[in-house]
């Protein structure tokens, strides 16, 4: 089968982005990403999730403006971290051609995270944008990892999984290359 990628931008919400670490930098980050892929005929895939603060609908649910899908580019909406689950996702992915997902968005930890190993457990290739996900702004002290650790981290740990069969890059914005992904 062709290579053959899709851009995901997850959750790019306005009241989640309100919330976000870095967010003018990571919002910044993925709409030149999108402009790439979009440049390359890749398509782009916006999820947005819905729930308590998210209703649909209201300002705080909709995309950032910055990152409002084109009218020809696919929105998939969600109820959990989880964006294969009860979604059409995977159908979406399969009548594009789609093998690997570029994964951008928010929250790294959950959203993110938990896209990005069912993309794998999907038997999708990974690229995990280093500095095209984030999470909420906390204290550095707390239960919590600071939002700079987080981050290093689940691009660490992505580095080092291994899921048999699976390609899994992460790669700075600037390295995505649409048009030569393998």
């Amino acid at each position: 089968m062709p290579h053959a990628p899709a851009l995901l931008v997850i959750d790019m919400q306005n009241t989640l982005v309100a919330i976000a670490h870095r967010a003018f930098e990571t919002v910044a980050t993925i709409a030149g990403l999108r402009e790439r892929a979009r440049a390359a005929g890749v398509p782009i895939v916006t999820i947005q999730h819905r729930g308590e603060g998210l209703e649909a609908g209201t300002e705080g649910w909709r995309i950032v403006p910055e990152l409002v899908p084109a009218a020809d580019e696919e929105v998939v909406h969600k109820t959990s971290a989880d964006s294969f689950l009860d979604t059409g996702l995977d159908e979406t992915l399969t009548a594009l051609g789609v093998t690997e997902v570029v994964v951008t968005g928010f929250a790294t930890e959950i959203c993110v995270d938990t896209t990005a190993r069912q993309a794998l457990s999907h038997r999708y290739d990974l690229v995990l944008v280093a500095d095209g996900h984030t999470t909420s702004v906390r204290p550095d002290a707390g239960e919590y990892a600071a939002p700079d650790r987080s981050i290093a981290h689940h691009n660490e740990i992505y580095r080092h999984i291994d899921f048999p069969g699976r390609s899994i890059r992460v790669l700075p914005a600037s390295e995505v290359d649409f048009a030569v992904l393998p």
